[in-house]
C-alpha cells in the first residue's frame, strides 16, 4: 500500500533529514512513527501526500508519489493534522466534514449522510451543528479524525492524534482506531496509545529506520528506546 525505495529529503542542500528510507507498508496494517523530536516523522507523512519532494521513489496503492498523480494519491490519503485549527476551515463541524466529499463530486444529502454515519461511530452527534471556533481542544481534534473518516480513504495518516485530548476522548480515538481497516500510519509520543492501537511500529532517529518490528517487542526494549532518547510506554514502567 505503500512502498519507499531509498527515499530521502533535506531542507537543506547536504543536511538529510531522512535518509535511504526502504519499507512497505501493508493494505489494512496499523503501523506506530515513534522517535524523538526532530527525527522527521512528520516529515515522512507529508511526503507520502506529495507536501515535500523527495529523492527515490515512494509509492502510494501503486500510485508514483509525483507531480501528475498528487490528485489521485491525495483522494486515497486522509491526513489528520498534530494542530487541529490548520485543518478545521468551515464554520461548523458538519461544514468541513461535507466540504472534502462534496467537492469531489458527491451530492449533498449522500455527503450528510455519511456524515452522520461517521459521528454516531464516534459518538459525536453532539458536534454536528456546533461552531467550530467553539468547541474545546479535544473536540475539535475528535471532530478532524471524524472529518478524515468521512472521506473513506484507503490510508489514513495521523500525526500526534492524542495530544490535547483528555482520558475520556483519548479512549474514544483508541477504540476508533482499532476499528479502522484502512491502512493507518500513525506518529505519536504516546507510546502508550501506540502499544494499544499498533501491531508494528518503525523506530526513526537520525534520519533512518533504526528498529522495525512487532509493537509489543519494540515498545518493550528499555536499552533501545533509551538509546534514541524515548523512555518505556507509563503502562510498562509500573511493571
Amino acid at each position: 500500500m505503500i512502498v519507499f525505495e531509498d527515499v530521502g529529503f533535506s531542507y537543506e542542500r547536504g543536511v538529510p533529514v531522512l535518509e535511504g528510507l526502504s519499507l512497505s507498508i501493508h493494505a489494512g496494517e496499523c503501523v506506530g512513527l515513534i522517535g524523538a523530536n526532530g527525527a522527521g516523522k512528520s516529515t515522512l507523512m507529508q511526503l507520502v501526500l506529495g507536501l515535500l519532494p523527495h529523492n527515490g521513489s515512494l509509492r502510494v496503492d501503486g500510485l508514483e508519489v509525483e507531480k501528475k498523480n498528487l490528485a489521485e494519491v491525495r483522494r486515497r490519503v486522509g491526513y489528520v493534522l498534530q494542530d487541529s485549527d490548520n485543518q478545521m476551515f468551515m464554520p461548523t463541524v458538519l461544514e468541513d466534514m461535507v466540504f472534502g466529499p462534496c467537492n469531489y463530486g458527491m451530492p449533498r444529502a449522500e455527503a450528510e449522510a455519511r456524515a452522520d454515519e461517521v459521528l454516531a461511530e464516534l459518538g459525536l452527534e453532539a458536534l454536528r451543528n456546533r461552531y467550530n471556533h467553539k468547541i474545546s481542544g479535544g473536540e475539535k481534534r475528535m471532530a478532524a479524525i471524524a472529518t478524515i473518516l468521512a472521506m473513506r480513504p484507503s490510508v489514513i495518516l495521523m500525526d500526534e492524534p492524542s495530544a490535547t485530548l483528555d482520558p475520556v476522548n483519548r479512549r474514544t480515538v483508541i477504540r476508533a482506531i482499532g476499528r479502522m481497516e484502512q491502512t493507518r500510519l500513525i506518529a505519536s509520543h504516546d507510546l502508550d496509545m501506540i502499544l494499544d492501537t499498533c501491531s508494528r511500529v518503525l523506530l526513526l532517529s537520525g534520519g533512518h529506520v533504526v528498529a522495525d518490528g512487532p509493537a509489543e517487542a519494540i515498545l518493550r526494549d528499555r536499552a533501545l528506546l533509551e538509546a534514541h532518547r524515548m523512555e518505556l510506554p507509563l503502562c510498562l514502567q509500573r511493571l
